[in-house]
């Protein structure tokens, strides 16, 4: 293969971009890093990578309606998913600076290896407390923790066979599903430019790590 990921299983993409983007202030599908769309920044790495096919789920040119939920625009997008690709990726939009490495690093823990789910985590490096209102009830040992990214890759009959399983449960990823379902769900290395764009100031941050060259 010619592009920047050559595994034997192909793979599929799927990019939400229907959140709300309540604690932004307002919608991100529209919103531009370097003048380009956040959505368009990982449609393109996916290209790059190889996916064979890459859907998007929100209020974008040719993207796919959304759900109330973020687990139903994951639902919507593997619904429109034709390719039949065995492995499936699910990226938010909010990280536009998701690279080849990374995703080559999730397909590559999917394939052969006997696991449902692959997601990136980085380590916990801030001091966790668990609180009762503004009340510190302990110090959490941050040892074992990682913060979790997207993409997250999973077999894709193991995914939709997890979204028909608990179709009432809320989930804030799809691990936790397939996870809730009996699947086996393995961490990658993740990426600390991979950065999720949450508030303002996290634009402003991305801005810089393209100025740098880091991505």
């Amino acid at each position: 293969m010619s592009k920047a990921v050559a595994n034997e299983e192909s793979f599929a993409a799927i990019i939400v971009a229907a959140g709300s983007g309540t604690r932004f202030g307002r919608s991100k599908h529209d919103l531009e890093l370097a003048d380009m769309p956040l959505w368009r920044w990982s449609v393109d790495a996916f290209d790059e990578a190889g996916a064979s096919e890459v859907v998007v789920v929100g209020d974008v040119p040719g993207g796919v309606p959304g759900g109330m939920r973020r687990r139903d625009s994951v639902r919507a997008g593997l619904d429109a998913l034709t390719s039949g690709s065995p492995i499936v990726l699910i990226h938010d939009a909010a990280r536009p600076l998701v690279g080849a490495r990374l995703i080559g690093a999730v397909v590559a823990a999917l394939t052969g290896t006997g696991v449902q789910g692959a997601i990136p985590g980085i380590p916990v490096t801030d001091t966790i407390k668990r609180r009762d209102g503004r009340h510190v009830l302990e110090t959490v040992d941050r040892r074992d923790l990682v913060a979790v990214q997207t993409p997250q890759g999973f077999l894709t009959d193991a995914l939709m066979d997890a979204h028909r399983a608990f179709p009432g449960d809320d989930a804030t990823d799809d691990a936790a599903l397939v996870e809730l379902n009996g699947g086996s769900v393995v961490i990658v290395d993740g990426d600390r430019t991979n950065i999720k764009i949450t508030f303002p100031c996290d634009l402003t941050i991305a801005e810089a790590i393209l100025a740098e060259g880091s991505r």
